[in-house]
């Protein structure tokens, strides 16, 4: 039985298969001989992607796109004088640290141990600067309840798993269902039913993305981990399908493009604006709109508001991971530094970047779990030096 059903007790399918439980569409990728872009800059890619997206983004979250027109005109590039990544950039680090300690072994129990040591049990005052899902998860954590009773909250649909997803991709480059698997067993503490979903789309899309060119790819490795009549399956055909149809407006305004797919999955009125299902859409929108292109992709999602750090660090991970690190425009790269530990004080003075090279797959017998665990403590015991 899948993490899935045992968590949502219903009779969704296990990752990678469809409801029809016939095979994914994509179970595994491989890089082609002689591809320009290495996986060491597709790692870097994707999470430096994500960072990036992240920052962008987090100025204009919980904002209507009229809202961002009349206060920036269009949002082109970073709006703050300093940027920084939000609670997403500082998650994904959480997460990228315990797959660097266990890599395909990871359990469930590792991630609740790991919340406990590095958020939970901590005498850090107020919780700072997450979503609810991670908030009600710390409640139910420090009342002394275990996964999955941890996840039962009013806000286990959120994309806070989405928001992490990103180095399970990574890590299991080129096999989506590893990556939802993996996905899966983190998100089990915090987490259930769309909530989940979200994350495994988000997952097994990077993977994808890992290995191959085409933007197509990645939206077809995504849906193939999720059940097909599930919410977030349901949001994200609707949102590529009105990214694939929308055309730039007679100026070659993106609004048009914003528009048709905004309009597609968010539900008007509703005031939560981290929904899962909605926030991945939304991401596999934006990038699909762009056709891959890095800049085009985060500048859509953060440009149709909502949950838009999110959002934009969804969107930036899957074309990071695409086009590379190299694919990034060098001043937003090199705008992003050490994380400031604004929402999880124990990930402050980490680069998202470690964490990339602690997870991208090695040649020559070294695991990526080895790596990242080797350079972990490197970047510990330089912090002790210091």
């Amino acid at each position: 039985m899948s993490t899935i059903s045992t968590m949502s007790g219903s009779s969704a399918p296990a990752p990678g298969r469809s409801a029809a439980n016939g095979p994914p569409q994509v179970r595994s990728l491989r890089e082609q001989p002689g591809h320009p872009r290495s996986l060491r800059d597709r790692a870097r890619g994707a999470l430096l992607g994500l960072a990036v997206g992240d920052a962008l983004g987090a100025p204009a979250e919980n904002m209507k796109p009229s809202r961002i027109r009349e206060r920036w005109g269009r949002i082109e590039g970073f709006v703050m004088d300093e940027p920084a990544g939000t609670d997403d950039t500082e998650y994904a680090i959480f997460s990228g640290l315990l797959l660097a300690e266990h890599g395909s072994a990871l359990t469930v129990a590792h991630v609740e141990a790991a919340w406990h040591l590095w958020i939970a049990d901590r005498d850090e005052g107020p919780f700072r600067g997450a979503g609810f899902s991670e908030r009600g998860t710390l409640e139910n954590l420090r009342r002394g309840l275990a996964a999955p009773i941890s996840a039962q909250h009013r806000h286990a649909w959120s994309d806070g798993l989405a928001m992490r997803a990103a180095p399970f991709g990574v890590y299991a480059t080129g096999r989506p269902v590893e990556a939802a698997r993996l996905v899966a067993v983190d998100g089990t503490v915090s987490h259930d039913g769309e909530g989940i979903y979200g994350g495994q789309a988000v997952a097994a899309g990077v993977a994808a993305a890992m290995v191959s060119d085409s933007p197509d790819a990645v939206v077809q490795a995504a849906l193939s981990v999720i059940p097909e009549d599930s919410w977030t399956a349901r949001s994200l055909h609707r949102a590529v399908s009105a990214a694939r149809r929308a055309v730039p407006g007679p100026d070659g305004s993106p609004l048009p493009v914003e528009r048709a797919v905004r309009s597609a999955v968010v539900i008007g009125g509703y005031p939560w604006t981290d929904l899962a299902p909605e926030a991945v859409g939304l991401a596999f929108g934006a990038f699909i709109a762009a056709r891959g292109d890095f800049r085009t992709s985060v500048l859509t999602a953060v440009n149709m508001g909502r949950d838009a750090d999110t959002t934009a660090a969804v969107a930036g991970s899957l074309a990071g991971a695409l086009g590379g690190a190299s694919g990034i425009p060098a001043d937003w790269a090199e705008a992003i530094g050490p994380v400031r530990g604004s929402c999880l004080p124990a990930m402050e003075g980490r680069h998202i970047l470690d964490i990339a090279d602690g997870l991208v797959p090695r040649t020559g017998g070294e695991t990526a779990a080895e790596t990242g665990a080797a350079h972990a403590a490197a970047n510990d015991n330089r912090r002790a030096a210091s």
